[in-house]
């Protein structure tokens, strides 16, 4: 599934124009990146949980040349499913 897939989902339940739809939707996703950006945690009861974490530093290795690469420090986006989306057959 893409964005635009999400998109048309929004139109067809609701009925509302494309425009809107496609604004409502990048206005969602904006949100969440800021929010993401500013190490703030996204709680979805039902779909799940978003946080940023650090990412550990180390020495990882190049799966073709076997040469060791240094592994900078930096944050990560984690995702956590609720027990909704766990349960999901």
């Amino acid at each position: 599934m893409i964005k635009l897939d999400i998109i048309n989902e929004v139109v067809n339940r609701t009925g509302i124009t494309k425009t809107k739809a496609e604004m409502a939707v990048e206005t969602v996703f904006e949100s969440m990146k800021r929010s993401l950006a500013n190490g703030d945690r996204i709680e979805l009861r039902g779909f799940g949980v978003f946080n940023v974490r650090p990412r550990k530093t180390g020495i990882g290795r190049n799966p073709r040349t076997g040469a060791e690469v240094s592994i900078p420090p930096g944050k990560a986006v984690r995702f956590k499913p609720g027990k909704e989306l766990q349960t999901i057959e």
